[in-house]
């Protein structure tokens, strides 16, 4: 009997599911599948609860979100069994078979069995227990005893105490996903602006006893018939998502990840547009709606819990007049009458103004923010060409203090896109580069908040040089509206940096700047990338790339500038972009470029001598013979110490001068200066595959290589330094450093035969956005060496696969820069060899070089 049962309910549980999924794929119709998907389950559970036969005072509770009459294609059913009295040994098996009843027909149930008392005990001291009785619904057995627990536990709610933990509990789940809706993978239940947000309104609205829903909330005054429209909206396109992506995923997700979110797009009925560098993926456009929906949502978010804090807490103090237009009460900013901004519409730049120029403000009140919210159309074609409102935003950039707060409120209330309308553009826009982890509004905002970190003495330690170059620059405001500006044009085909600076230069003639402060403007916007290309993909020992960089930065005032932004502009990307060797690079090329601008041209002959005499000043230190360094500098050519800091040549000379024509490899290890990595030195015989053979030991240790100087001595050696890190160096570098001086040396006695390179594996994210690997082979300007250029998805093993096939044609590698963007490589090296003289065999090589950069 008992398995009949079980196979008719799991026929009927199966049925139901397929009709109500098949007629949301026709319909689209979310909240008809939850409600249907809910009552589906209830008739199971009503027979499976008659089956069960327990006592008369037991009761089956449907809690959380099945409690609230909702339910996933495959969230968990949330139950309490509710007892009238502690049970006994038969009611604890019968409770038993029904729950694996339960499981054996496929249902996640999340349940728990207890008494009122128990229940109520239990509320007390779990908010999360308290959260999920709020929403209690009866699905069979005693309602006697259900409403005495609904009862019971309403005279227990203290709707203050609830609203406080509920916001506690809100603001840590924000700030574990970094408090922003904008990241580019977001969960659509749990990320700032989603479904749960809009949960916790409607939970502490019904502890309040104010309103149970969106309808009801209006009604009662504390939103908007409009605001209602919009939430009812949001929550729907919300739940919508969620369903799909349970649906997709044939699992419970919630995150939008990146593997789905064109199939699911493409279920909605976007499509692809564009072709090349201006297509535009159906991806885009479904998380530009989703960023849209989630900055409306966070909005609203804020009105309304303001409003139930206000009902209840009442506020208590005397509004303190401001000006004829705004009071501040308790802290936060008012209006001074409801129609201040139909009024007054300057006063939406102006309340802002006032934030800057008053830190203590904690905010604006919810009347306020309502105010603003509905009126902020008024910002138009008119409005923008005010010239009291111009005034205005240059005040806002201008302030001591206050101002990355100021821009991201106004980006949150819609201002900053109405003011300035191409921003408007970029608001929500995904950037599939694979090292932007931000949008670009986010980034810009994340930009400008890197700028206004330089000025603040309580972050001079992070990036003392930049501090210090900071306060030294009169009007910062400059660097932040060019920040403000550098992507501003991204996504509209072509090249940002140019597009944006049509806009930065509108933006300073209309604002009234000088000649000169719009000229360093758009010169930031369109040279934005440029620091950070000749940095890194350059030859910063050629004395002609520092000059042609000398001469596009003009003077120090646009060279410091440039440098601020750029490192702002890395640091702004990702978390994982900016290293310390990324900073040594951009420094030196600051330091070079400004003596050039100070009027000593660049001269190798110069940077020889001076490179050399602190290198001998730093060997005196060691107590060295002064003839020392002599026998070894004399098989080094001028390259080696233009490629080479004087305290490389320092370390590498003490290691070696007594070692010139050792018969064993030497390998030295020590922690890099830059104060991240560990730099290898290799001083060896040369031999035709040494590099790959390096490059192989590091990637069997899970190494990155971010640097490699590549040396042959006049004598026959080779001299080879790598920059290398990994995360567990801080933790055990003493350990490391003696394990790779040791096996190394042991590797390159042994002379193994090379192992075939592995694919490797790209990371989740490399596999959704692939790159098509590109390499470019071109002669420098004085045909002396060859470029290599290369660009593919990052993997364990790339580098180790390009340095096989460099041996495979004997090139010699002089350099190698690798840049590592996130999931994202662009290398460059400095080779020669005589297989690049020849057409055929260059084309090979190039050819080669491409398979070994697919996965």
């Amino acid at each position: 009997m008992k398995q009949q049962l079980r196979e008719q309910l799991k026929r009927q549980l199966k049925a139901d599911r397929q009709i109500v999924v098949a007629a949301f794929q026709a319909d689209g119709m979310p909240e008809k599948l939850l409600r249907s998907l809910r009552q589906s389950v209830d008739a199971v559970l009503a027979t499976a609860w008659q089956a069960a036969a327990l006592p008369a005072d037991t009761a089956l509770v449907g809690v959380g979100g099945y409690g609230r009459g909702e339910l996933y294609p495959h969230s968990d059913v949330d139950l309490l069994i509710l007892l009238g009295r502690a049970p006994d040994h038969d009611t604890r098996a019968r409770l038993e078979e029904l729950v694996q009843l339960l499981w054996d027909l496929g249902l996640e149930i999340g349940h728990s069995i207890r008494t009122v008392d128990e229940c109520l005990s239990e509320s007390q001291a779990d908010i999360t227990v308290q959260t999920s009785l709020l929403e209690a619904r009866l699905v069979c057995g005693d309602a006697a005893l259900f409403a005495e627990l609904q009862r019971r536990y309403d005279a227990a709610m203290d709707p203050q105490a609830f609203f406080q933990a509920k916001v506690l509990e809100m603001r840590q789940r924000h700030a574990k996903y970094e408090d922003t809706a904008f990241s580019l993978e977001p969960n659509c239940k749990e990320s700032p602006g989603g479904l749960r947000d809009l949960q916790v309104i409607l939970w502490l609205a019904k502890a309040a006893g104010l309103a149970s829903s969106w309808r009801t909330l209006a009604t009662g005054g504390l939103i908007t018939q409009t605001e209602a429209k919009q939430l009812m909206e949001k929550e729907r396109a919300f739940k919508d998502i969620r369903v799909r992506l349970h649906l997709h995923a044939g699992r419970r997700e919630d995150r939008l990840v990146f593997d789905i979110q064109t199939a699911l797009a493409e279920t909605l009925g976007l499509q692809a547009t564009g072709s090349g560098a201006n297509m535009r993926r159906a991806s885009e456009y479904l998380m530009q709606r989703y960023y849209w929906a989630a900055k409306t949502v966070t909005q609203l978010n804020t009105i309304l819990l303001q409003n139930i804090e206000e009902r209840l807490f009442p506020p208590s103090g005397v509004a303190l007049p401001i000006n004829e237009r705004f009071n501040e009460l308790n802290g936060f900013i008012d209006i001074a009458d409801d129609d201040t901004f139909a009024r007054t519409p300057s006063a939406m730049l102006e309340i802002f103004v006032l934030m800057t120029e008053r830190p203590a403000l904690k905010g604006m009140t919810a009347r306020a923010t309502r105010a603003l919210w509905h009126e902020r159309f008024k910002i138009d074609t008119a409005f923008r060409q005010d010239p009291r409102n111009r005034a205005l935003f240059l005040r806002i950039l201008q302030a001591p203090v206050g101002i990355i707060h100021a821009l991201r409120r106004m980006n949150d209330l819609s201002v900053l896109g109405r003011y300035l309308p191409n921003f408007r553009k970029i608001v929500g826009q995904m950037q599939h580069d694979l090292f932007h982890v931000y949008t670009v509004d986010q980034h810009i905002l994340m930009v400008v908040r890197n700028m206004r970190r330089f000025t603040m003495p309580e972050h001079a330690h992070e990036y003392p040089f930049c501090s210090q170059l900071m306060a030294n620059f009169p009007q910062p405001w400059l660097l932040y509206l060019g920040a403000l500006f550098h992507d501003i044009a991204k996504g509209r085909g072509g090249d940002h940096s140019k597009l944006g600076t049509v806009d930065a230069a509108q933006f300073c003639h209309d604002h009234g700047l000088s000649a000169e402060d719009s000229e360093l403007v758009v010169f930031l916007v369109e040279n934005h990338l440029t620091m950070s290309q000749v940095a890194q993909k350059q030859d910063l020992s050629d004395p002609d790339v520092v000059a042609a960089f000398a001469k596009l930065a003009k003077d120090e005032r646009h060279l410091t500038a440039l440098y601020l932004l750029t490192v702002a502009d890395i640091r702004g990307t990702s978390p994982k972009v900016w290293n310390a060797w990324k900073g040594k690079l951009l420094e030196d090329l600051y330091r070079i470029t400004l003596r050039v601008l100070g009027g000593e041209p660049p001269s190798a002959d110069r940077e020889l001598k001076n490179r050399q005499q602190e290198a001998l000043a730093t060997l005196r230190l060691y107590g060295l013979p002064p003839d020392a360094h002599e026998a070894l500098w004399k098989q080094l050519d001028v390259a080696y110490f233009l490629r080479h800091d004087a305290s490389d040549i320092a370390w590498q000379t003490r290691a070696l001068y007594d070692r010139l024509g050792s018969a064993t490899p030497v390998v030295k290890c020590r922690l890099a200066p830059i104060g991240e990595g560990l730099q290898v030195a290799v001083y060896v015989k040369d031999q035709a595959d040494l590099f790959a053979r390096i490059c192989g030991y590091f990637d069997r240790k899970n190494f990155s290589i971010l640097d490699a100087k590549i040396h042959t001595t006049r004598h026959g050696y080779a001299l080879d330094t790598f920059l290398v890190t990994e995360q567990s160096f801080a933790n055990s570098y003493r350990d490391i450093i003696n394990l790779i001086e040791h096996e190394l040396a042991e590797l390159l006695v042994s002379q193994a035969a090379l192992p075939a390179p592995g694919r490797g594996r790209l990371s989740r994210l490399s596999r959704s956005f692939p790159i098509q690997p590109t390499v470019d082979l071109r002669p420098d300007e004085r045909g002396q060496y060859y470029l290599l250029s290369v660009a593919a998805n990052d993997r364990t093993g790339l580098l180790y696969a390009i340095a096989n096939v460099l041996t495979k044609y004997k090139i010699n590698l002089h350099t190698a820069k690798v840049m590592t963007l996130g999931e994202r490589v662009e290398d460059v090296f400095l080779v020669d060899g005589a297989a690049l003289n020849n057409t055929r065999l260059q084309l090979q090589l190039e050819t080669e070089l491409l398979e070994a950069l697919k996965v």
